[in-house]
């Protein structure tokens, strides 16, 4: 018996408790069904629209522009749009999405941008918050994030799920503090995901452990972190190749002027998204102010030609490069 305190939590987060029956006497226990392995490789189709679900480290995927471009050369000839829904202190509850409202308030806004976007694969990575916190809210946790893939189904029907854990932290130097028992709470977190995943009909990514897993103790020497939390850029391009490469994927060697040209291109695009979706005036144009500026929340949807003709660019940039790439 499995007497680990995590083993009791995600027991207790994911069993489904039934009525009590009158005693019976005890029947041959029948063998527990085997469930079939995970796939080695997420399936994505021609015309599928990608949308990164999470926190600060999906969000500031769009600083860098290191995970569209990577996914793109490794699929080929398939056609796939990457939107990034992302929001940095964001939890499966909405917390950081809800402005001044409760984090209800932050679902809703979640549910106008699933409807708008209508998503056919949803990438999600929650719960870096764990890290430092006692692994006694992992039952609350599992419930909001159950919660949050029925409410992405409700707006995005037959959408795909991948679940992805969050990365390590890193000890960096003094003042910094050590993150060592942060990271055994992500280890726990990850073995809890991955059965999460299971129940939900995900396609999961350890990425905890694709970026090595528990580092070793001490300081890290060649960090790629700027405080031990947020990636650098270094850090973007190994957590982006280690992300494809959890999807079952390769992405294909391009020249690093083809590459370089693609990932500006994704930049300009995702940053044309985010102002979007979130404009930074957005209490003016939707909000408790919109009496003083709301006139001009009709120019947001023009960013939507802009974004297609973004969605064009990168394609062409695409095809170039896996030219490229396969010239011997």
């Amino acid at each position: 018996m499995n007497s680990s305190p995590l083993a009791g939590l995600l027991a207790l987060a994911l069993c489904v408790c039934a009525p009590h029956a009158p005693a019976q006497a005890p029947e041959p226990a029948a063998p527990a069904p085997s469930n079939p392995p995970q796939p080695k490789t997420f399936e994505f189709k021609d015309g599928d629209r990608l949308v990164l679900l999470g926190n600060t480290v999906l969000e500031r995927e769009h600083d860098y522009g290191s995970f569209e471009p990577r996914l793109d050369l490794a699929l080929g000839e398939t056609k796939v749009t990457v939107r990034n829904l992302a929001w940095s202190g964001d939890t499966v509850f909405g917390h950081a999405r809800s402005y001044f409202g409760p984090p209800e308030e932050g679902l809703q806004r979640l549910s106008v941008h699933l409807e708008m976007l209508k998503p056919t694969v949803v990438l999600l990575c929650y719960g870096s918050e764990l890290a430092f916190e006692r692994l006694g809210g992992l039952p609350e946790f599992l419930t909001g994030y159950r919660s949050l893939i029925e409410l992405i189904h409700a707006k995005a029907p037959g959408a795909r799920i991948i679940i992805a854990t969050p990365p390590p932290l890193e000890t960096l130097p003094p003042p910094l503090p050590d993150l060592s028992g942060e990271n055994k709470n992500l280890s726990s977190l990850r073995d809890a995901l991955r059965t999460f995943a299971l129940s939900q009909n995900a396609f999961f990514i350890d990425w905890f452990e694709l970026m090595g897993g528990l580092p070793k103790p001490g300081v890290i020497r060649q960090p790629l972190t700027e405080n031990g939390v947020h990636y650098t850029r270094a850090g973007y391009e190994k957590l982006s190749a280690k992300l494809v490469e959890g999807l079952g994927l390769k992405t294909p060697t391009a020249p690093t002027p083809a590459l370089e040209s693609l990932r500006r291109a994704v930049i300009a695009k995702d940053t044309l998204f985010f102002n979007r979706w979130r404009p930074q005036n957005e209490t003016y144009l939707f909000g408790f102010r919109k009496h003083e500026q709301g006139q001009n929340a009709k120019e947001i949807p023009m960013f939507d030609p802009l974004i297609a003709q973004g969605d064009e660019t990168i394609q062409k940039l695409k095809e170039e490069a896996l030219q490229q790439a396969r010239r011997p």
